[in-house]
This record gives structure tokens, sequence and C-alpha cells, in this order.
């Protein structure tokens, strides 16, 4: 325990002294998360999850993977279909003791009208003249877990990922990061710590300035220059436990803390140490094959139209099923943290893959 607080202090110190020169919100993309199955268990995910998902959630949930080989999809279409998101990864081990991964994560809009060009030398409007082009967020990360028996079984992972933003040839930038994550099983009870940029995620931003400064000349608007972005360390404390309710039906209750250190955000618990926003969530299983989750979090405090304030949060639907080393999960969740948004649809796809005998 004092080693945890020891870290959270860490990370509160780091975040502090930059949080002055850096944006609140960069890289959120990344705070979706993937996976049906932790969605629809409104992300609260980081002490026991076990499959391919892990790479994102805590890579050190890579050990309690079965199968020799594990290839994980996700899709989901955000905003009526105007936004994808998308996963893909593949876990394997190396040795008994140790597993990799390798996984992808886009978060895009296509087929943006470029109307620059709209109108022609003669001053008419030439719809012939409208290009598109795609706003996209890729991370790709290299994942690695290592259960050390001399500290009881202990589960260790880190990610290091790259991230990779673009908008048309307006604009790209290119950035580095790091996680750390740790699980524990003692009995029923699962315990986990998530460690997202841990060094700071940097992003340095490069603008082809010359494409829009005619545009930007006549409305006034400012051109942009290259500039560096940094995303600062934020933690996850959680805590599971499964309950044997009868012969096949189990009910897998979960608890996520997740800790950020830039300053107060509209959540549960804030401070000027931390904001600390709660996550919720249920599996209801029967024999391990049918699944049943629901999930709650994004608990905040909304002010309405006549100054009451009201407590706002988001509840989180899902099912499942695993038919041996094959499994089909879906969520319905809601992306951002406005109860007006529309809900969206999450499907993920893993299989497994053995030696044949």
């Amino acid at each position: 325990m004092r080693r945890v607080l020891f870290i959270i202090c860490t990370l509160y110190a780091y975040s502090s002294a930059a949080q002055l020169s850096t944006p609140k919100y960069s890289n959120e993309f990344l705070s979706i998360g993937v996976g049906a199955r932790a969605l629809g268990m409104g992300n609260s995910v980081v002490s026991h999850v076990g499959d391919g998902t892990a790479a994102y959630w805590n890579p050190s949930g890579l050990l309690n993977i079965k199968d020799k080989y594990e290839a994980t999809l996700m899709h989901s279409e955000y905003f009526a279909g105007i936004a994808s998101y998308d996963f893909i990864g593949l876990a394997m081990p190396v040795d008994t003791l140790s597993h990799i991964a390798l996984s992808v994560i886009r978060f895009g809009i296509d087929d943006i009208p470029d109307t620059r060009f709209l109108y022609d030398a003669n001053g008419a409007i030439n719809y012939d003249n409208i290009r598109f082009f795609s706003a996209a967020d890729y991370a790709f990360m290299f994942s690695y877990a290592r259960k050390i028996p001399a500290l009881g079984g202990l589960g260790v992972g880190a990610n290091f990922k790259v991230v990779h933003r673009k908008v048309g040839d307006f604009a790209h930038a290119w950035g580095f990061g790091l996680d750390i994550g740790a699980q524990k099983k003692m009995g029923r009870w699962q315990f986990g710590l998530m460690l997202r940029d841990i060094t700071g995620t940097f992003n340095a931003w490069s603008h082809n300035a010359e494409l829009v400064e005619d545009v930007y000349a006549l409305t006034g608007n400012e051109i942009p220059v290259s500039s560096l972005e940094v995303t600062l360390p934020r933690a996850i404390l959680a805590i599971s436990h499964h309950f044997q309710l009868m012969d096949q039906l189990g009910l897998l209750a979960s608890a996520d803390l997740e800790m950020t250190f830039d300053g107060k955000r509209n959540v549960a618990i804030k401070s000027d140490l931390a904001s600390i926003s709660p996550m919720l969530g249920l599996e209801l299983d029967y024999g391990q094959v049918a699944f049943l989750r629901l999930g709650a979090g994004k608990f905040q405090q909304i002010k309405d139209f006549n100054n009451t304030t009201i407590t706002s949060w988001q509840p989180n639907f899902g099912i499942g099923v695993k038919l041996k080393s094959f499994r089909m999960d879906y969520a319905m969740t809601d992306f951002s943290d406005n109860a007006a948004t529309l809900y969206s649809h999450v499907f993920s796809l893993a299989m497994g893959i053995n030696d044949k005998k």
C-alpha cells in the first residue's frame, strides 16, 4: 500500500508541474475503452481483464489468456455513424511466465468535404471541385506481461504505444508513451493497478499552413503553428470479487477508481489533489457460457435550467456468449459525458487458436 501511495503522489507532483502548460484533454480517443465486455461493465475491468483487450486495460491481464494465440476485433460507430472506432489485437505467450501482444486502435471520421475549391475561377459553384479527406487517430501498442513467482504470482505488464493523428493533408502528429499495470489474485478477490501515460505521452504536431492560410486570412482565424502536446499521467485502482450463486450461476462484481491529476474535473470526487471517477460493473454468467452485464460510470453534478444541481450518471448494458475458444460480445454504451448523446452499439469478437493435438 505504501508503494501505491508513493506512485500516486509522484504522479500528482509530475502532473502539477506540467499542467500549467498542457491541455487537460489530450489523446481523448484513448479514454473511450475497447471491447464490448468492458464497455458493458462500465469500463470496470482493470482488476480482472484476461483477454486480448488487456493490452489496453491492463497489460498484466494478458497472463490470464488460456489459448496459445488470441485474436480480438471490435467495431463501433458513434454520432449516428459519423465516427467509427475500431480495435484489433493479437496476443501470444513467450514462455510459461510471459505474454506479448500487438494492438491497433483507430478512431476516425471519413469522407469530410473539403470545400476550399467549391467556387471555380469564374465565381460559379462547381460541386465537382469538392474533395474529401479523413480525420483519424491511431494508436499502435506493443505489450509485454510477466508473472513474478517471487512476489506470490504478481502479474506485471507494460505498453509502449505510438500515437499517430492525421487531419487530411492539413496536419499530423506523432507521439509515444508508456503504460504500466499490475494484477494480483487472492482467492475470489482480484486487485488491479493501471498507470496510464506514466511518463507523459508526447505528440509533436506539424501543420501544413500554406494549404489553409488564404482561407484563414479571409476569415480572421489564427494560422496554426507546429506544437508539442502532452497527455498527463492518470492512475486506476481496481478491485473485483466473484460470487458463486448456484451450481451454474456466478456473479462478478467490480469497482474501479480512475484518478487524474490535472486539476478539478466534473466527476464524483474532486479536489486540488486529484479528481476521482468511480466505475462500477456487474457480470452474471451461466456456466461461463452466457453473460449478462451492467455498468455505471461518469458520475457528474450538472446544473439544469432552473439552477438546480442534479447527479448525472451513465448506465451501460451488455451481453455475451462464449463457446470453447470463441467469444462474441455486445454492449450498448454512450461515447460522451452528455446524456443527450445517442447510445451506440459495440460489437467485439475474440478467437483463440491452439495447436492441433
